[in-house]
């Protein structure tokens, strides 16, 4: 897609360049782009890891998503960050709410987009304003297809921000983990175990709501899992009634949460949770599935949780090893998921890592 350069927006050779896209855009941009605007503010998540200075410096707007659905990172982004605090928000927590007049007004040189912001047709859209304003924008993908476009959107964003260096380190650690684990399983011959996938324990009254296709369900495949969603719909998210979760009666049972200890009642996970309250806090809530609490995933010890915001970004690497050593015990006796995010960490991120962020019901748990 060519992309029309007028005004203000016009970007000289000498000062330009030219990246490619997660769909395979040919975009010029400006090579040391000085007003950058984000479709998403959770994608500092990823931009942390691969940017040893403020990633935040240019960021001119974003949606307000991160401190709107993760309360327990925002300051911890803000105390390494300080100029996040004062970056607009141009809507409470999505991108949808983005108006073209409010980016337009904020004179970005460069708006960074992610995949689900592209809509099937230009006419009308947020792109087509952009296009014609001569602003260059890009996609990346995070949280769709995270095994094909993540290390594509990673090297992107190194070009982007001038990071090259510290996005290739990064790519050379996911990678290597990544890869350990399909070089693991590739050695195993038996039968992969069933698993249900449900999100969020306990937010909703039924059971279940789960994920069938992309992201989530596509980590759990990658580590190995047979996901008893897969065939019950055709869409990426759905819900199971309690009768087919009983009949599957799967072998693993994984929940997300990520609530803080803010709110008791609801499954805690996060940077200011403790390992006790992440697991009192499941062990309370699944009590009060009758459905769940039955299954002898649950009573058998195989019930886990994990912090629904990894899969939003390279993080969901996390998600992969808890999955792997959760589904094949003994295959992965070895895995360290903690350690994995130790060094995630040390080497990569601008804060030290507290808090907890998955945890395993104990067998025999709930009476």
């Amino acid at each position: 897609m060519a992309i029309a350069m007028s005004g203000a927006a016009m970007i000289s050779p000498v000062e330009a360049k030219t990246v490619v896209d997660i769909y395979q855009r040919k975009v010029e941009i400006p090579d040391h782009p000085q007003r950058i605007l984000l479709g998403e503010s959770r994608m500092l998540y990823t931009l942390a890891l691969i940017d040893s200075g403020d990633p935040t410096e240019h960021v001119v707007g974003w949606p307000g998503d991160l401190p709107h659905y993760d309360p327990q990172n925002w300051p911890l982004y803000v105390k390494a960050y300080p100029h996040a605090a004062s970056i607009p928000q141009l809507g409470n927590n999505s991108f949808n709410q983005m108006s073209a007049e409010k980016i337009l007004a904020l004179k970005p040189d460069l708006v960074i987009l992610p995949r689900y912001a592209k809509q099937s047709t230009d006419q009308g859209t947020i792109e087509t304003q952009l296009t014609r304003a001569g602003i260059p924008f890009i996609y990346v993908d995070l949280r769709v297809d995270q095994l094909h476009n993540t290390v594509p959107s990673l090297r992107l964003l190194g070009e982007v921000f001038n990071t090259q260096q510290k996005a290739e380190k990064f790519i050379a650690f996911y990678q290597q983990h990544m890869n350990h684990i399909a070089q693991t399983l590739a050695t195993y011959q038996g039968k992969k175990p069933t698993v249900m996938l449900q999100l969020h324990l306990g937010r909703r009254e039924s059971c279940c709501t789960t994920v069938a296709h992309g992201n989530l369900a596509d980590l759990l495949e990658f580590a190995g899992g047979d996901n008893i969603a897969a065939k019950a719909f055709k869409s990426v998210y759905g819900e199971m009634n309690p009768e087919s979760v009983i009949i599957a009666n799967p072998d693993v049972y994984i929940t997300t949460g990520m609530s803080g200890p803010e709110k008791p009642d609801d499954l805690q996970l996060g940077p200011l949770v403790s390992a006790q309250q992440a697991q009192s806090s499941f062990v309370k809530i699944m009590a009060q599935q009758p459905v769940l609490s039955s299954l002898s995933a649950v009573q058998n010890g195989r019930a886990h949780s994990v912090w629904h915001t990894f899969y939003l970004s390279p993080f969901h690497l996390i998600d992969v090893e808890v999955f792997a050593k959760a589904f094949y015990p003994q295959l992965f006796a070895s895995l360290d998921p903690q350690q994995t995010l130790n060094e995630m960490y040390q080497q990569f991120m601008p804060m030290p890592l507290t808090g907890t962020y998955w945890s395993q019901l104990p067998a025999k748990a709930l009476k």
